[in-house]
């Protein structure tokens, strides 16, 4: 059974490959093609999610390293959600990209980029975990360059930089681990050998450090995050969704597997690296929400808003308490939900409007009512407004923080969280209020009819009814991350 495991790692990649037969060079077949094939994608993963056991090992490296694939409770977790909004995706680029001169070659990038997120997921150890982080930055900068514009080019090479730089402190973790553990491949509560470890243990917590902020750049953690807001906004909307919402959680779960998998919670509890990463992530919180509120352009508000939200799951792991690591996976979640359906969002207004200015978007309510309408319930959930999503992931969040008993985090930590919340209901609140309450003196005489069609107007109602499901029966999320965080903390 364990080589289920191949299956959603090569159907991407062989069908990313077969977009050059003749017969898919028409744009119809195209799109069918890729819509069937992102289809059987979630179908093949949620199939090696209930079915796929034990650990394959596939290619051997030399002395004890080999690529191992396996798929555990987190690995299904961040597989089947990296499977769900690739095909929402997919499926909005059917209309947000028709027409497209290089369309094919999007498409091609784009089933790639999920063919080395899935080694990503279903890595056993530390090597495998490695290639594939370092295979998605390569094969996701052709959708950051794809508009071939002098912007979309400098956002692709500050993307390039910091992903090549933070993988270099990420290789540094491996080779401390390799040196100073069992083994590099992943055990709930790491694997630091104790006879090793004997008298290197300052060398290793500052390894350990360094290979978060490492894995951190991708999460956009401070300072390692101007890439957000400069690769983002320049992507077209549908892979600007997917590195915001799914791709910067590849750092995240890589800083799962590291820090409890191999470093272990136990020895980085109370040490200068916890209380470092903890700060970092606050400083990231509360400078990407102020810069979201003062940010016009609607993609780069949404960017700035990125750097602060996927922090919020950075400190809740950092945190290394149970309570704290159930609220960050869940945030995982319902942050890549809301934030895939909010770019969708401002891709179908910049294709409808071609507006790119939140101050130029006075009465779009009346033109794109469920559009906005859906913006607005994904708003509400993103500053964690109950019932929805983010409210139940926050509040595990704040309440891990008081549970902690982490001098000044403990409560700086809600405090920080808080004042998020109200920056980002005032940079996300003042668009829906500008669309459907316009200011006096707008000209309702004649309000065209501007939504978009299906493969967009689809996409979002799933990404809005998840955001509401989710925050009205967390415990079908909690239950067992819930146990898995017992395990790991």
């Amino acid at each position: 059974m364990e080589y289920l495991l191949l299956l959603p790692i090569l159907l991407p990649f062989a069908a990313a490959s077969a977009l050059a037969l003749p017969a898919l060079k028409t744009a119809q077949n195209r799109r069918r093609f890729v819509a069937a094939a992102l289809a059987a994608e979630l179908g093949l993963t949620a199939l090696c999610a209930a079915a796929a056991k034990g650990t394959l090992p596939l290619l051997p490296l030399g002395g004890d390293l080999c690529v191992t694939f396996a798929l555990d409770t987190l690995g299904r977790i961040f597989a089947l959600l990296v499977a769900c909004m690739w095909l929402l995706s997919g499926l909005f680029a059917q209309e947000y990209m028709a027409g497209e001169e290089h369309l094919g070659r999007y498409y091609a990038f784009l089933l790639l980029t999920e063919g080395a997120l899935m080694v990503l997921c279903c890595a056993a150890d530390y090597l495998t975990l490695y290639l594939g982080f370092e295979l998605m930055t390569l094969l996701a900068l052709p959708l950051v360059l794809h508009t071939q514009t002098a912007a979309a080019r400098r956002g692709g090479y500050q993307y390039l930089f910091y992903s090549i730089f933070g993988a270099c402190l990420g290789l540094l973790g491996f080779y401390t681990m390799h040196t100073y553990g069992t083994g590099t491949a992943f055990v709930p509560g790491g694997t630091l050998d104790p006879a090793r470890l004997a008298g290197h243990e300052d060398f290793v917590v500052a390894a350990a450090f360094l290979t978060v902020l490492g894995f951190g750049a991708k999460a956009g953690l401070f300072p390692l995050h101007a890439w957000l807001p400069a690769a983002h906004p320049e992507a077209p909307a549908g892979a600007s969704a997917l590195l915001s919402g799914v791709i910067t959680k590849a750092g995240v779960l890589c800083l799962i597997r590291v820090v409890y998998y191999q470093f272990g919670a136990a020895f980085l509890r109370g040490t200068w690296a916890q209380y470092a990463w903890l700060a970092l992530a606050l400083v990231t919180v509360f400078m990407g929400s102020m810069l979201a509120y003062k940010e016009k352009l609607f993609k780069k508000r949404l960017a700035w808003s990125t750097v602060s939200q996927v922090s919020y799951i950075l400190f809740g792991l950092a945190l290394l308490e149970p309570i704290a690591f159930t609220g960050a996976v869940l945030h995982v979640i319902v942050h890549s939900a809301i934030k895939n359906g909010l770019f969708f969002i401002a891709g179908a207004v910049i294709l409808k409007t071609g507006q790119t200015d939140v101050r130029a978007l006075r009465g779009i309510g009346r033109s794109m009512p469920f559009t906005m309408g859906c913006f607005t319930v994904l708003s509400l959930g993103l500053i964690g407004i109950p019932p929805l999503g983010g409210f139940a992931s926050k509040w595990l969040l704040a309440e891990g923080s008081l549970a902690s008993g982490i001098p000044i985090f403990d409560w700086l930590g809600p405090v920080v969280l808080l004042v998020s919340a109200l920056l980002t209901a005032g940079y996300l609140f003042s668009i829906t209020i500008a669309a459907f309450f316009p200011e006096e003196g707008f000209d309702a005489a004649y309000v065209p009819h501007l939504e978009p069609g299906r493969y967009i107007t689809v996409p979002l109602a799933v990404l809005t009814a998840l955001t509401v499901l989710t925050g009205l029966c967390p415990g079908l999320l909690t239950g067992p991350v819930a146990a898995l965080a017992a395990a790991l903390c």
